[in-house]
């Protein structure tokens, strides 16, 4: 019901905001813009985000049909079992659905999110045969969501490689590297509070004990690597997460080849699935990014940050992050249309990539994940249309790496 009202509020007001401009400002061109980037964005919907990831779904979930056949993945859920049914206590022990959500978080936490996608709707197509309601969103469900929308990233590729490939290219393309993972290990952390709480749950001294274990292993993975030189650092980012992205695949299909099981057709038959998929959420990605198109090419966007900025400004806090926001404010409703703010700020001649506002967008892009296209992509996928508290929890986790990310830019950079 909450994705209804959102969905609807994107038109709504895109629409509002672009009369007003033709009746105060006189701006004729301003529908023409509209409807135009409205067919792009359905468009691009197909062509450029649901083509793609349909080779990327295909190829993953036939890949990890392999691993649930070779026993891979209940290898994993009974390795971290302990930790994950204290967040996941509606499901079983042992469950498929627990070694899939690693699958997911470990893509993610590589920089890796076209290989996270299909391991995240394999997880939650999982976790709706367990729904004894179908049609609407479990706790299990929204604390997977929400975990996965904080966007855990421990080796943050892909911004170091647009830093290398922009227009204005880096001098210092690693220079990021430490303040993005902390935003985003700040971030995660909190979503598993906020959701948490929200479906008390028990933070006992076991789950207590892991969240401290994997945060003092990420604070040492973070010591290590910030005392390499930069050129150092750069190499670890480019070759670790592909190498070992790489590594898990040769090693599920060397592990069913050693379970003696037919490694090809299992491929196929999870190959086969991913197609399935693709077309069911085709229209919830073609409804949630062109409403969202039309409130960016409305203007709506731009009035958001002025006005922040105007805010802001009137509490006496230094406001030279504000001109990053925009990719901040941006993130969690169209990944590509952040992407597109973060580039802008690289090319920009005044700007750069080296420059605060630069290091500042860099760390917003890290710190949080695209929840709207992410909800509308996982639930989506599984008929889900009561989401219950997802979006306010989602969000709430994404203001908190939004916060984490300004005081970190500061420490560091400013």
């Amino acid at each position: 019901m909450v994705l209804n009202y959102v969905w609807i509020f994107f038109f709504v007001a895109g629409f509002l905001i672009a009369l007003a401009k033709l009746i105060v400002l006189g701006d004729t061109e301003i529908f023409n813009t509209m409807v135009e980037g409205m067919f792009t964005a359905a468009k691009d919907s197909v062509v450029s985000v649901g083509l793609p990831l349909a080779g990327t779904m295909i190829f993953f979930l036939g890949i990890m049909k392999i691993a649930e056949k070779a026993g891979a993945i209940n290898f994993i859920a009974r390795l971290l079992n302990p930790f994950l049914k204290r967040l996941f206590p509606e499901i079983p022990d042992k469950h498929p659905a627990m070694g899939e959500m690693v699958m997911n978080f470990s893509a993610n936490m590589l920089g890796l999110d076209n290989a996270a996608t299909p391991f995240g709707l394999k997880a939650m197509k999982s976790l709706e045969e367990l729904n004894p309601e179908k049609g609407t969103a479990t706790n299990s469900q929204i604390m997977f969501l929400v975990m996965h929308t904080s966007g855990l990233t421990l080796i943050p590729l892909s911004i170091i490689g647009y830093r290398v490939a922009s227009t204005i290219k880096s001098t210092e393309p690693a220079s990021i590297f430490v303040p993005c993972v902390l935003a985003t290990v700040i971030a995660t952390i909190a979503s598993v509070i906020v959701v948490g709480i929200k479906q008390r749950l028990k933070f006992d001294a076991v789950l207590l004990g892991w969240i401290g274990s994997l945060l003092l292993i990420v604070i040492g993975i973070l010591a290590i690597i910030q005392h390499l030189p930069n050129e150092s650092k750069e190499i670890v980012s480019k070759v670790s997460g592909n190498l070992i992205l790489l590594g898990i695949v040769v090693a599920i299909i060397l592990g069913g080849l050693w379970k003696r099981i037919n490694v090809f057709d299992s491929f196929i038959d999870g190959a086969k699935e991913g197609f399935d998929v693709v077309l069911k959420i085709l229209p919830y990605l073609v409804a949630m990014l062109v409403a969202i198109r039309v409130f960016r090419d409305s203007g709506a966007l731009t009035y958001v940050v002025d006005a922040m900025k105007f805010l802001i400004s009137r509490t006496g806090v230094n406001t030279d992050f504000v001109d990053a926001l925009p990719v901040a404010i941006m993130k969690p409703f169209s990944g590509s249309g952040a992407r597109g703010l973060l580039l802008d700020i690289y090319s920009n001649p005044a700007l750069g990539p080296d420059s605060f506002v630069g290091k500042m967008a860099s760390i917003f892009q890290g710190s949080a994940d695209t929840t709207f296209y992410i909800i509308a992509l996982y639930f989506g996928s599984v008929g889900i249309k009561k989401i219950r508290y997802a979006v306010w929890a989602g969000l709430m986790a994404d203001f908190i790496g939004v916060i984490a990310a300004i005081v970190i830019g500061y420490i560091f950079f400013h």
